[in-house]
């Protein structure tokens, strides 16, 4: 049983957070073989997350006053279920915090921040090889997709499409 001290909770990120982000992402990538394709940099989390108009959210979980992991997400819009959202972009905990609760603990979070939002859907997608993640999120409920396929068009190929009349 944990201590009050070791207690987890869960709070937005705030600006200042920006560069705490930004390792949450790069240790995500390099769990995910992929450091090579993260372009973020602090100025830009500030923007994209911070500014004007914020793409994303993000909050952030602590085991006891240590920063433990994060989850970032997004609105999304169901046209079956005339009904909002959440997408679930990236969630990260540190290895040293794995298996005392902090993943679970973002999810039942972000499952409760989608029904006070009048959400039908709570999504996100796992790379096929992560077992540990995939039987983790089977635990709690989560169901494969499998009938749908992602599709995605980036860099230059993105660029060409933009450009096509």
């Amino acid at each position: 049983m944990q201590n009050a001290e070791e207690s987890i909770r869960i709070e937005r990120a705030v600006k200042s957070q920006a560069p705490l982000i930004l390792n949450f992402i790069r240790q995500l990538a390099e769990y995910e073989r992929l450091l090579d394709k993260v372009e973020a940099d602090v100025g830009r989390i500030e923007a994209t997350l911070f500014g004007e108009k914020p793409a994303a959210e993000v909050v952030i979980a602590y085991l006891g006053q240590e920063a433990a992991g994060f989850a970032l997400f997004f609105s999304t819009y169901s046209t079956f279920l005339a009904r909002p959202g959440i997408y679930l972009e990236d969630l990260f905990v540190e290895s040293k915090f794995r298996g005392k609760g902090v993943g679970k603990a973002l999810l039942v979070h972000l499952a409760k921040l989608t029904r006070e939002r009048g959400g039908g859907r709570l999504e996100w997608s796992v790379l096929d090889w992560n077992e540990p993640a995939i039987e983790f999120y089977k635990r709690l409920g989560a169901t494969a997709q499998d009938a749908w396929t992602m599709y995605r068009v980036t860099g230059e190929n993105l660029q060409k499409l933009a450009e096509t009349l």
